[in-house]
């Protein structure tokens, strides 16, 4: 077992934030030492592998992944090979192609991947993503029939999986499904049906995001056309789409999605897709992007349409090759998500308020309103789990019919809960994965809805779950907090959801300087007495605990916690700390 240490690392039970620090268990300890003997990296860099469970002779391989070590093959996954061969039929006989697609990033990247795919082949394509408020998430039977009226094949991307009465609507063309949300124990009746998280499938794949299968069933397309002697278009150019909806739907950053995110973050840089690019610029993001903008800054202004706007706005941006139309779509969705800012603050405040009310201490902690943008009440429910640490839901209600959707925390299966709801008739729709999940449901279902979904989390142990614990690497004292440092943990790479970034707790500080900046931010300096110095910045320190214990030190010493960056200021590099918590060094 490698369980982390029972006592409080630095001896920190109840931090500034009222969370304990756990530090690396006995075993990673041991495991890191060991590295260090082996390899020659900096011990920051071994411990921060070890936490993540590499051995000593895989280091090399898990600092530069690459696709070809790492994709797996496409044909593992059921009905593969017999999409491709669809697919291709289509591109072959010029037949008419259809692209249903989900309204948020990692369906709109999905439906891209195919668009720009087919493009190069010179086809088109039917784009089709359904409006958030008035049809709701995923294939509509209405929707389907018009479309199969007029194509021969409809592929549903990031959605379908659950959709047996649409699929059926659509008589007269072929249906394809690329999805990877959790599957039901029967099927639609469609042509083909890839999905990771289908019942039958082994679950090896059960961490790619939609995009990820899209692109495998590229890779299997490719494969195919060159049996026949044709080559097919360059795949690994498309790996940024990869990487922004990988990072965006919160996949874990473990196994292939790795290479996706850090190969696709290397393409992105390359500033070749003008949509992206458009994007970027609007964004103001004037460096090489990192995982971090895929998720908090182009995301979200993908999303933007989707939630609050013309639902295939982010699509199309991340499909079109003409710069102008991308420039336009880039400030509107840059628009959109400024006003989707103000929406979602004003839901956000009215659900917190009801959610303390209503009690934080329980396995689920969920808000309702009258006319809360659907848009929005994903955004509102991710806030409240991070703020609670319990699964949360927040739904919207319109004409008597709730729209929800909910985040988890790591061990808790939302989407099994959600999907359990539904099969017992206290939904009118429901579905999703572990730590996503979406429903519908009337005024008279809500509270014996969300009884029944706080007992069956509840049994999954979410009612036991106190503040999250903070888990640390290790210590790291300033004199050893370098660029280079920092470059080589970047190595060990992307960070994001199952993969969080390294953190590390500077000992017994003393603050230098310390400046409130704006309304809620702090700025600080810290140095252990040894001459070294490094400057830190907390943001939203202000709203709690945190920043007025520092900014108001009195020479007190703390120990200090979060994740080093580099910061760039006049050309010049130097370390700086994000800093996320303190406590008193006593």
């Amino acid at each position: 077992m490698n369980k982390p240490q029972d006592h409080a690392f630095l001896g920190v039970s109840t931090s500034l934030t009222s969370r304990r620090w756990v530090g690396p268990s006995l075993q990673e300890d041991r495991a890191a030492e060991a590295m260090v003997q082996a390899t020659n990296l900096p011990p920051a860099l071994c411990r921060t592998l070890a936490r993540r469970g590499v051995q000593a002779q895989e280091a090399a391989l898990f600092l530069a992944p690459t696709l070809r070590d790492l994709l797996p093959d496409p044909r593992s996954l059921r009905d593969m090979q017999k999409a491709a061969a669809r697919f291709l039929q289509a591109v072959v006989q010029k037949q008419r192609i259809a692209v249903f697609a989900d309204y948020d990033v990692d369906g709109g990247a999905s439906a891209a991947l195919l668009i720009v795919w087919l493009r190069q082949r010179g086809i088109g394509a039917t784009l089709y993503i359904p409006d958030r408020i008035d049809e709701g998430y995923g294939p509509n039977d209405a929707a389907m029939m018009a479309l199969a009226a007029a194509h021969d094949l409809i592929i549903c991307v990031d959605c379908g999986t659950l959709s047996h009465g649409p699929i059926a609507a659509a008589r007269g063309a072929d249906v394809i499904v690329l999805d990877h949300h959790l599957g039901g124990e029967t099927l639609p009746a469609a042509h083909a049906i890839v999905n990771p998280n289908r019942q039958d499938e082994s679950g090896d794949l059960a961490h790619l995001c939609a995009a990820g299968v899209v692109f495998l069933m590229l890779v299997e397309a490719n494969r195919q056309l060159r049996e026949t002697g044709i080559a097919g278009p360059d795949l690994m150019a498309m790996l940024d789409l990869v990487a922004l909806a990988t990072v965006a739907d919160v996949a874990p950053l473990v196994g292939v999605n790795r290479a996706f995110v850090r190969q696709g973050l290397a393409v992105m840089a390359r500033r070749q897709r003008v949509g992206l690019t458009a994007l970027a610029d609007v964004a103001g993001l004037d460096a090489a992007p990192a995982a971090y903008h895929l998720g908090f800054l182009l995301g979200p202004r993908v999303n933007a349409g989707g939630r609050i706007g013309k639902a295939d706005l982010g699509a199309r941006l991340l499909a079109t090759d003409d710069p102008a139309e991308a420039r336009d779509l880039a400030d509107m969705l840059e628009q959109l998500n400024t006003d989707r800012r103000a929406v979602e603050q004003a839901v956000r405040d009215l659900a917190t308020a009801q959610a303390l009310a209503r009690g934080t201490d329980g396995p689920l902690v969920w808000a309702a309103g009258e006319g809360w943008h659907p848009g929005v009440v994903g955004i509102v429910a991710a806030r409240l789990k991070e703020a609670t640490n319990r699964p949360a839901i927040v739904i919207g209600f319109e004409d008597g019919i709730g729209k929800g959707s909910g985040r988890s925390v790591s061990g808790i299966d939302l989407g099994a809960a959600i999907q359990r709801l539904a099969s017992e008739g206290l939904l009118l729709k429901g579905g999703g994965h572990k730590m996503a999940a979406g429903l519908s449901l009337t005024q008279d279902q809500l509270e014996p809805a969300m009884a029944r979904l706080a007992q069956l989390l509840d049994k999954q142990g979410a009612g036991a779950l106190g503040p999250a614990d903070l888990r640390l690497d290790g210590i790291l004292m300033p004199g050893a907090a370098t660029v280079d440092l920092v470059t080589l943990l970047d190595d060990a790479g992307p960070f994001g959801a199952g993969a969080p970034a390294p953190r590390f707790a500077f000992p017994d500080s003393q603050i230098l300087f310390a400046k409130q900046v704006g309304e809620t931010h702090l700025k600080i300096s810290f140095g252990d007495g040894l001459g070294a110095r490094i400057d830190a910045i907390c943001f939203g320190a202000m709203e709690g605990p945190l920043g007025p214990a520092l900014l108001h030190h009195n020479g007190s010493r703390f120990h200090l916690a979060g994740r080093i960056e580099v910061n760039v200021w006049q050309g010049r590099q130097s370390v700086q700390l994000r800093l996320e918590d303190a406590a008193p060094a006593h």
